[in-house]
């Protein structure tokens, strides 16, 4: 799953973490990835949203914070039950052409799925095309994804700022598969996440490399989850293929289902 919580201030502006926990709970996914956490913040009474989202999930967590003013942090999170491992958490490269853009990063994370790691890199983007595309490159480069640490099968996910009209898009669609995307094994229509209302926008996105299947995709509409966020949560289930399978190679047992 990657979620927008909007700091888990909802469309009716209410401030409420364990509605977010109730709406991810709902979909049992085994890993989630966060974006606009606000943690010791005094906007939203001081909490950290990561902790406490995870520990209302009975899940770990592990916290990137994009943005720090003094004590205060902002950011986004890897949540899951599986065994894990944190192996990156950085800044992405910032436009500086136009002073004051909301710093950005990412938080890569390894788990294991049946015997098979699954690497996990969870981001949200700028909302300038051109700061859109540097952080894009940067992720698909030398420091993340061209990083010998990381190894098929993986995923891509978050809160991308872009839709499938995108440079942006276009520039990650080259090197890795949206999870939406048709293929042998699914062939339904893409699934919009923003505005939660009345969602018509793809902005939010799954991508994946070679190792992984995508044999379910939806997005809650309920009223809780409309009124939750101003975004959906992307709910998409994977399958990893076997290594000798034309899809891509991937370490472990075959077949292995993952609920991201």
């Amino acid at each position: 799953m990657t979620y927008n919580v909007h700091r888990c201030v909802g469309t009716d502006r209410r401030l409420d973490v364990e509605r977010v926990a109730e709406v991810i709970a709902a979909e049992q996914p085994d890993v989630v990835a966060l974006q606009e956490l606000d943690v010791r913040r005094a906007r939203t009474r001081g909490v950290d949203q990561a902790h406490r989202l995870a520990e209302l999930l009975k899940m770990t967590s592990h916290f990137h914070p994009a943005m720090t003013v003094e004590e205060e942090l902002y950011g986004d999170a890897i949540l899951t039950w599986l065994p894990e491992k944190k192996v990156k958490a950085d800044g992405l490269p910032l436009y500086t052409r136009i002073p004051g853009l909301e710093p950005r990063g990412a938080i890569w994370v390894t788990v294991d799925v049946g015997g098979t790691p699954v690497q996990i890199i969870n981001t949200h983007l700028g909302l300038v095309p051109q700061e859109q595309r540097r952080q894009a490159a940067a992720l698909l480069g030398e420091q993340w994804m061209a990083h010998e640490a990381w190894k098929a099968p993986g995923i891509l996910l978050g809160d991308f700022n872009a839709t499938p009209y995108s440079a942006t898009y276009r520039l990650l669609r080259a090197a890795l598969r949206d999870a939406q995307s048709q293929s042998p094994t699914w062939r339904q229509t893409p699934t919009a996440t923003f505005p939660s209302s009345f969602p018509f926008m793809r902005i939010d996105h799954v991508f994946l490399t070679k190792g992984l299947e995508t044999v379910g995709v939806s997005s809650p509409y309920g009223a809780l989850a409309r009124a939750a966020s101003d975004h959906l949560p992307l709910v998409v289930d994977l399958e990893i293929t076997p290594a000798d399978d034309p899809a891509g190679p991937a370490a472990g047992p075959s077949g292995a289902p993952t609920h991201a």
